[in-house]
This record gives C-alpha cells, structure tokens and sequence, in this order.
C-alpha cells in the first residue's frame, strides 16, 4: 500500500463523493490514474462498500444499545447470522472479551428494546444471557478507520 492509495482511501473516508477531479488535483495526478487505483482498491477487497453515517434519533430511534449476548458455544454461530437478519440490529460481532456475541439495537424507545430482547434474542436457541447497554451520548461515530 503506498502513499498515494493511503491518501486517495483517507479523502474517500471523509466524503465519499468526493470528485475523482478533486482527488486528482490535491495529489497531482491524472484523473485516470485515480479511477484505475481506486478500481484497484476496490477489486482488491481494500475498499469494501461507500457508505453515510446517520444520527439515529433523527430518523426515530430514540434507544441505540450495545447488547452482549452470552450462548452456549455449539450455539454460537447459528445465534450471531440470527441476528444479522433483524433490521433492528445495526451491528454483529464475535468476541473474546466480557461476552460472546456483541450486537448495536436501535429501536425508538427503551420499551420497544425490552420487548425486543424479550421476543427475539432470548427465546433463541442457546441465549443463556442478554445485557443491553443504552448509549448515552455519542463521542465518536467512526466513518472507516483513519490510516495511520
């Protein structure tokens, strides 16, 4: 990875609709030359998807939550696709750490989190515990990662 594509993958980061036009200019390239590296990325699993990032509570979710979620092991993988299917959750990953599924919920009220939990995630096969945790304030919502 060069410093070139370290650049080019950092402005997409900060707006994803950057003109390619722009990129050029700032780094003094043809604008061929930063179609073909930004193909190359994106062929080459580096540059995955584009993306927003939205405020929830502006589009009614009022209640975000990171909910661990404890299986018994022979459970694990079939209880984390599960939970990709709802549009509820935001976010599925497997952990090491204090639980064994970590998942981000957004529904519009704590109430509606509870019934959720209640109706989707304990009743699943294997769920031995489930610990929501309401986000309070956002301090940082990551847009991709900064390079170093």
């Amino acid at each position: 990875m060069d410093e070139k594509n370290l650049k080019i993958i950092d402005m997409l980061r900060e707006n994803a609709r950057i003109p390619v036009t722009e990129i050029a200019s700032r780094l003094d390239v043809s604008e061929s030359t930063i179609r073909k590296r930004i193909r190359t990325l994106e062929k080459n699993g580096v540059i995955t998807q584009y993306t927003v990032v939205v405020d929830p509570s502006k589009l009614g979710y009022n209640s975000v939550s990171m909910v661990g979620i404890d299986v018994e092991s022979t459970h694990l993988l079939d209880v984390a696709m599960r939970m990709t299917e709802f549009p509820e959750v935001k976010f599925v990953a497997t952990s090491t750490g204090d639980h064994m599924i970590i998942t981000e919920i957004w529904t519009n009220d704590s109430k509606e989190l509870g019934r959720f939990i209640t109706e989707n995630i304990e009743k699943q096969e294997g769920v031995k515990r489930v610990s929501p945790t309401i986000i309070l304030e956002n301090w940082k919502v990551h847009s991709g990662y900064l390079l170093p």
